[in-house]
């Protein structure tokens, strides 16, 4: 099963991750596989790609890229693992960058910035991580210890949404917070933005926006 998807940037190539274990990179326009990126041996729950900070090494690649592959030079993939491991690969290179050890398994990720990146895990926590080091996060965010199931940048902070029907908006610094939705309803699986509307989408199979004219 495929478990989550990302979009590199303009959308010929595309990636997913799977209960496999792997993630792999799409040609759109033929409709095939350009590549394994990584074989993590345990499944990966979500992923996310971007623009890699410059002081970052992400390795050389084996062999030459297809002619196929666009826009893959300078992209970080963030693996979001079962095995309570987040890692960072060269999207190009195929090389690992990095390797997170977290408290369980992890759920979802994203990147704030080209330096700056989160990551959800099962017993609620949100670890926000610097790319240039890794060895400890720069904050972990335990709101409930329902699991942490979609993260999305949000202005000056970011959207998390959470397994016990909790959505929030977290601003910089934790400075404040916004609470969408509270622990009275399904899980909300997922959360996007639209200008100044958020959308979510819930078990219990509503879609609900809001509308934030103060953010």
């Amino acid at each position: 099963g495929i478990l989550d998807t990302a979009i590199v940037d303009r959308g010929r190539n595309v990636l997913s991750c799977s209960r496999d274990g792997t993630a792999r990179l799409w040609d759109c326009g033929k409709s095939a596989c350009l590549g394994v990126i990584a074989d993590c041996g345990s499944p990966v729950n979500g992923i996310a790609v971007g623009a890699a900070d410059n002081s970052l090494n992400l390795g050389s690649p084996e062999k030459p890229p297809s002619e196929r592959e666009i826009g893959t030079e300078g992209k970080i993939l963030l693996l979001a693992r079962e095995d309570k491991k987040l890692q960072g690969v060269g999207l190009q290179s195929r090389q690992p960058v990095f390797l997170f050890v977290g408290s369980d398994a992890f759920n979802c990720c994203t990147f704030l910035s080209s330096t700056y990146l989160l990551a959800g895990t099962q017993d609620g926590n949100i670890y926000q991580l610097d790319v240039r080091n890794t060895n400890s996060p720069i904050q972990v965010i335990h709101r409930s210890g329902a699991p942490v199931l979609s993260l999305l940048p949000y202005r000056d902070g970011f959207i998390a949404s959470q397994g016990d029907g909790t959505c929030f908006i977290v601003q910089q610094d934790l400075d404040y917070i916004l609470d969408l939705t509270e622990a009275d309803c399904d899980p909300v699986y997922k959360a996007a933005s639209w200008e100044r509307q958020v959308y979510t989408c819930c078990r219990d199979g509503m879609v609900r926006r809001y509308q934030l004219a103060n953010l």
